[in-house]
């Protein structure tokens, strides 16, 4: 075996061994350390690149070849980062959208840009495209739904969703979800009181506006009901203020009632066309369990306590609202 052969064998195992070695440091390299004992998390949206996913990666010269070997490209999605993760793992985990899904968390929000906008905050869809399609007639109508009544589609809690889902897709999501609470149970009760599930949440939105104590809401649900049943107007103080449009309203003046609204129920008989908010659980079941009582009068407690005095009667309903007057008075509350 000549000198010559020996040189260039020393030299392809160095050649070897020296691109084997270069590529475990790159493959085995070790992200950046977040300082987070949880690591941290990485959100792709539609308008990311291979650029700015690298900065947001801080995975630095190492991204850049990575990406150029490998033709990456951005998938969306909200990526978890953990404590020694290597550079590979990282990068697999994103050309794959390997992502992490979140609890999604849909609140009893009062209006449809108020829900689009608490979802925007935690998820990829813009909180006008939301806002857009549930205030459109002729999407909500393929849903089932009228812009009135789609407040009754969602039912808040916390649910596990991936960030990049599409609005089809969660509006799909929702609606399972809302078929999964109306449980048999449910739906006789529902049927028992001659209500529709839209029915149902109007009125739960009425006494979640009228009490956020829970073990009441059974109580007011009962006296809207009765009312109902004897076709007496509601009457519903929350529903002027959602006709006038300023819930942070203390006290209602007969300006207030003699706005002309097919909300105010003050001028118009049964249930308004939909509900004043999103209705909570406590509120829908209070509708669906409420209390029977004889009492078609109710006004908030002198104490502010957020609790209420019923009345069979008008003549005791009036006692009961002077001493709340009073009370307004002597907190100079106009």
């Amino acid at each position: 075996m000549n000198k010559k052969f020996l040189w260039l064998l020393a030299a392809l195992i160095l050649i070897t061994g020296g691109a084997a070695s270069m590529s475990y440091y790159l493959l085995s390299a070790r992200v950046p350390d977040s300082g987070e004992a949880q690591g941290k998390l990485i959100y792709v949206d539609r308008d990311d690149t291979a650029d700015s996913v690298k900065t947001k990666s801080g995975l630095g010269w190492r991204w850049d070849l990575y990406s150029k070997v490998m033709s990456f490209r951005p998938r969306t999605g909200r990526y978890h980062v953990m404590p020694g993760m290597t550079c590979l793992q990282l990068y697999r985990q994103l050309r794959n959208g390997t992502q992490e899904p979140m609890n999604l968390v849909v609140p009893t929000s009062r209006t449809i840009c108020k829900l689009a906008s608490a979802l925007s905050q935690s998820l990829m869809i813009d909180s006008a495209e939301i806002a857009g399609a549930l205030t459109d007639s002729s999407y909500c109508f393929t849903h089932g739904y009228t812009t009135a009544t789609i407040p009754a589609l969602f039912i808040p809690n916390t649910y596990e969703i991936y960030w990049d889902i599409s609005l089809d897709k969660f509006v799909e999501r929702m609606e399972r979800e809302n078929n999964r609470f109306w449980t048999a149970d449910r739906k006789a009760k529902a049927e028992a009181l001659g209500m529709t599930r839209e029915q149902v949440a109007t009125l739960a939105s009425i006494v979640d506006e009228e009490t956020a104590n829970n073990a009441e809401k059974p109580m007011i649900a009962g006296l809207y009901l009765n009312r109902l049943r004897i076709g007496m107007k509601l009457q519903a103080d929350p529903t002027v203020k959602f006709a006038v449009g300023d819930f942070t309203l203390r006290r209602i003046l007969n300006k207030h009632l003699l706005v002309e609204s097919p909300y105010n129920t003050y001028l118009h008989e049964g249930l308004p066309p939909g509900p004043i908010r999103i209705p909570s659980i406590a509120g829908l079941d209070a509708v669906l369990n409420h209390v029977d009582h004889p009492y078609l009068y109710m006004c908030a407690k002198e104490d502010f306590s957020g609790t209420h005095n019923f009345a069979k009667t008008l003549s005791e309903h009036y006692q009961n609202a002077r001493r709340y007057v009073k009370a307004l008075n002597e907190r100079g509350i106009r």
